[in-house]
């Protein structure tokens, strides 16, 4: 068994073997994250006192180590201080993850340059040149690089995100698959075989692709966000808090993790009726959850910010002509908001639908900023007793603007939903100068 105490703070060099050796470790025993948070701490005393040429070598491994434990923020502050081509190449990683491409292409050209295998740089540069819609830069070094197909899980990764950008989603599957036969262990490919799975309703195949690519370190939020709701749309609530908890602890300012983990942890304590039956708590956090996080071009990412358009929810309380009538927003875009849309059973327009005529819930465009914040706000800011949250739960009110677009007969419809829980809303809804549908 390595130690990684050892490994990352008694050890002088950080080289490419010794990032292969904490991955083996992290992958073979759970327990090894926390000797690897012990040894992070360790590393952080040491640069205290360090002398320059001793500091820029703990923060390389300073940097390393938070990698795996899924700080990125933390890790890219370090690893910008260290010298070498690991710090730089790592360095870029975490530059494209954060939508930092130019920074990325500068990262990845200093790592090749200071002795990176330049084959492993050129693949990286592929991701980059596709988030910037450059697919004939990505195709022309993927055949220059076609030699890698035999060995190279990364080359069928890349390959296999390009044929999906260009809507090959079969061809792109049969690529991810490619790559894991290479590298079982490659998460990248893991997840994106978990997402296309999830897409097509194949619930239990996504959950053992992201679990696999869930013990693949470092964990992404992505995986355990969509993994957490897999788990709740099958009832599995403890599972779902657990995923929804680690993000928390890897992104503490994650609003939407948290959310997602209170809400699954409250659902593990099933509503029991008069009569001694158990009702289902329906999962119906979807809404909440950032249009960020799902896969979408550069031109529909920034169309949807520049609408203020952050939240599945978001996308239900909007039409098709809304969008169309933006600048720059095209048939493409839209295809890939439907598709993201109809993965989980919901529609653009829908909520509008739900509110009628009479309803005080109005599309957000025609908002101004004040009313979208309040409108917007999640019910969960009323601070409602038990039994009404769950009925919010149960009939998918994630937002204030969607319970203002029911009436008080659509209300006490709900199971368990009675006069006592309908008064309590209303005066909720009072103290923010709001009132229900038809009051």
């Amino acid at each position: 068994m390595i130690d990684l105490k050892v490994l990352m703070v008694e050890k002088e060099d950080c080289d490419a073997g010794t990032v292969q050796q904490l991955r083996n470790a992290l992958q073979t025993d759970k327990t090894q994250a926390k000797v690897l948070r012990d040894a992070a701490d360790t590393l952080k005393k040491k640069l205290g006192n360090a002398q320059p040429d001793a500091a820029k070598k703990l923060c390389l491994k300073l940097g390393i180590s938070l990698y795996f434990l899924g700080h990125g923020n933390e890790a890219s502050q370090y690893l910008a201080q260290a010298e070498g081509p690991l710090a730089a190449f790592y360095l870029g990683r975490l530059q494209a993850s954060a939508g930092k491409y130019e920074e990325a292409f500068k990262s990845f050209e200093k790592a090749e340059k200071s002795g990176y295998n330049a084959a492993q740089v050129n693949l990286q540069r592929v991701g980059l040149f596709r988030e910037t819609g450059k697919h004939d830069k990505c195709r022309e070094i993927l055949d220059k690089h076609k030699d890698l197909a035999s060995h190279s899980a990364e080359y069928h990764y890349q390959n296999g995100r390009l044929l999906l950008n260009q809507g090959h989603l079969a061809k792109g599957a049969e690529a991810f698959e490619a790559a894991i036969k290479n590298d079982p262990g490659h998460a990248a490919s893991l997840f994106q075989l978990g997402r296309l799975n999830d897409i097509a309703g194949n619930d239990d195949d996504a959950i053992a692709f992201y679990e696999r690519c869930r013990q693949q370190p470092p964990v992404q939020a992505g995986t355990l966000t969509n993994l957490g709701i897999l788990y709740e749309d099958q009832g599995r609530f403890e599972k779902a808090f657990e995923c929804f908890r680690q993000v928390q602890v890897g992104q503490p300012a994650n609003e939407t993790a948290r959310l997602l983990a209170r809400d699954a942890q409250a659902s593990i304590s099933m509503v029991v009726s008069a009569d001694g039956t158990t009702a289902a708590a329906v999962p119906s956090h979807i809404f909440e959850v950032s249009i960020f996080d799902f896969e979408l071009s550069v031109r529909a990412r920034n169309c949807l910010k520049r609408l203020n358009i952050k939240t599945i929810g978001d996308l239900t309380r909007v039409t098709e002509d809304q969008l169309l009538n933006n600048k720059n927003f095209g048939e493409t875009s839209l295809d890939e908001v439907k598709k993201i849309l109809d993965a989980k059973n919901l529609r653009l327009g829908q909520s509008l639908e739900a509110g009628g005529e009479g309803s005080t819930y109005r599309p957000p465009l025609e908002l101004t900023e004040a009313e979208q914040i309040k409108l917007a706000a999640p019910t969960s800011d009323l601070q409602l007793s038990v039994r009404a949250r769950k009925c919010m739960s149960r009939l998918a009110l994630n937002s204030i603007g969607e319970l203002v677009a029911k009436s008080a007969d659509e209300l006490l419809e709900a199971r368990n939903f009675g006069i006592t829980s309908l008064n309590e809303v209303r005066e909720k809804l009072r103290e923010r100068g709001l009132a229900l549908r038809g009051e």
